[in-house]
């Protein structure tokens, strides 16, 4: 009986440490995904439109393009993509840019963000998982009928606490850090929505009105 919950305490440790570091990773990559997606600051953002906007009135749709391309953030590659479709009608191309924003950009930032969920609500249920076995393995050592190894019995409850510590210990910080990814979000998606509002201004003049 005690090789078997040594084992399974080795892989209530194991399971934790695989779900922090997966937690971790996962915030990274939204981190860096946000990152290279969104303009820093909204006076970034209007540095870029304007020059865009100058481009679009003078209807110079080669300059236009060349500006777009070589940026890999949301704004320019969804103006980009109005460019190029600018041959749609207005409530059209409006909703394909719509589209593509969610598909190209807010899916795969929602899908990390899920797993970082995910870990948020598993790490304290392995931690009390580890949690109950610690406890059954005291209370298994005092109903033995022998006498009671005082030594066996801390590490059982020792067992019990750090991993009801660690649960929460990996809950915790990657709660805060959803928490700050989510404002991030909420930023980018309104300087989208804001930017896209200035490019539709731009090309108003040969967009067709359904």
């Amino acid at each position: 009986m005690e090789i078997l919950f040594s084992y399974l305490n080795d892989l209530v440790y194991a399971m934790l440490a695989g779900l922090a570091l997966w937690g971790a990773y996962c915030v990274v990559m939204v981190w860096r995904r946000v990152g290279q997606t969104r303009f820093v600051t909204e006076y970034d953002q209007d540095e870029f439109m304007t020059e865009l906007e100058n481009i679009l009135i003078a209807k110079d749709f080669v300059a236009a393009t060349e500006l777009c391309e070589g940026d890999r953030r949301a704004m320019p590659q969804l103006a980009l993509y109005a460019i190029n479709h600018r041959n749609l009608s207005y409530d059209r191309l409006r909703h394909r840019l719509a589209e593509r924003f969610q598909q190209d950009v807010m899916s795969d930032i929602e899908h990390r963000v899920s797993w970082v969920t995910t870990v948020i609500k598993s790490a304290p249920m392995i931690g009390l998982l580890g949690t109950v076995m610690g406890m059954m393995g005291a209370f298994a050592n005092l109903s033995s009928g022998e006498k009671v190894d005082t030594i066996q019995m801390a590490a059982d409850i020792q067992f019990a606490l750090v991993t009801t510590a660690c649960g929460l210990a990996i809950a915790v910080p990657l709660v805060l850090a959803t928490a700050s990814i989510n404002i991030r979000l909420r930023k980018m998606e309104d300087l989208v929505g804001w930017g896209l509002t200035r490019l539709f201004e731009s090309m108003k003049l040969w967009l067709i009105t359904d």
